[in-house]
């Protein structure tokens, strides 16, 4: 099985009072690129969060958002700080002394110091959230896979069209190219006839020269690979894993091959047919990189 490498999942949960979302799209890239934004709170899990995402995509650019909501009444809380407290209560009774002043200083006044009392938020189990996090990351990551591998069946079925096309062309060329030589042999013999007129016309001297005319526009090599090309692309089409860049290089393959022939041509309508060739395996390169 394909896979694209443009796809899209949504993950929602709520539990409780927190509650997490998460979007992944992706797009086509060379290697695997993975774009994160989410509150600074699950920076801490950055990098299980890219091991998760490694598990359903190879390769793509892949851009995570996600958003944390936790209104839990327990969430933060209030600390007396003891030995500031002190602190600060030792200085007033210096000054007291120092200055020959009344120390009114009331609870509700100390309270007011800095750092006398704090508010800190509750330190969450971090296993914990791990696996509340992770639950969305995974059920988001499974809606991308699903996503890339129906985009993928259909870049299948495309492709596989094209390549029946080229198949045809191919054929279309073959069937054409040893007409082209028996044209031409017609052609130098009525020629030879019309400059010699009643003189002997050396058949091996044609001969020769009709032999070096189908060296020059003879094409059977190509054609021959260009079929074991397309075979070769319909296989990989059937394999599991990344084949993204296998395709490329058969494309390539196939796109020099087609050059070939169309370099050999000296007929306009193996010409035409080299020329559809190319684009389609245009087309196929196109495709090919959005598959994984």
């Amino acid at each position: 099985m394909i896979k694209s490498m443009t796809g899209f999942g949504r993950s929602e949960i709520e539990r409780g009072n927190r509650k997490i979302t998460v979007e992944i799209k992706s797009v086509n890239h060379r290697f695997l690129e993975n774009s994160i934004k989410m509150p600074k709170k699950l920076n801490i899990f950055e990098a299980r969060i890219r091991d998760t995402i490694k598990k359903y995509a190879s390769r793509g650019k892949i851009d995570v958002f996600i958003t944390y909501e936790d209104n839990s009444e327990s969430n933060v809380s209030l600390k007396f700080n003891e030995s500031i407290a002190r602190e600060y209560m030792n200085i007033f009774r210096q000054m007291e002394e120092r200055f020959n002043i009344r120390n009114d200083i009331t609870v509700g006044a100390l309270s007011r110091y800095p750092e006398v009392i704090t508010m800190e938020e509750s330190q969450e189990d971090e296993e914990e959230l791990w696996n509340f996090i992770n639950e969305a990351i995974e059920e988001a990551c499974k809606g991308l896979a699903d996503t890339r591998i129906i985009e993928g069946e259909n870049l299948k079925n495309d492709l596989l069209l094209k390549l029946d096309h080229m198949e045809e062309l191919v054929s279309y060329i073959e069937t054409k190219n040893p007409q082209i030589i028996e044209d031409y042999k017609k052609k130098l013999e009525a020629k030879m006839e019309e400059i010699l007129s009643d003189a002997d016309i050396d058949k091996n001297r044609i001969a020769s020269e009709v032999i070096i005319y189908a060296d020059k526009v003879c094409v059977d090599e190509e054609t021959v690979r260009l079929r074991s090309h397309i075979e070769h692309a319909r296989k990989c089409l059937n394999e599991d894993g990344g084949i993204g860049r296998k395709m490329d290089f058969i494309a390539q393959e196939m796109n020099r091959e087609a050059n070939t022939t169309l370099s050999k041509a000296n007929n306009i309508e193996i010409s035409n047919a080299a020329i559809d060739l190319k684009t389609e395996i245009e087309k196929i390169r196109e495709q090919i990189q959005n598959i994984e």
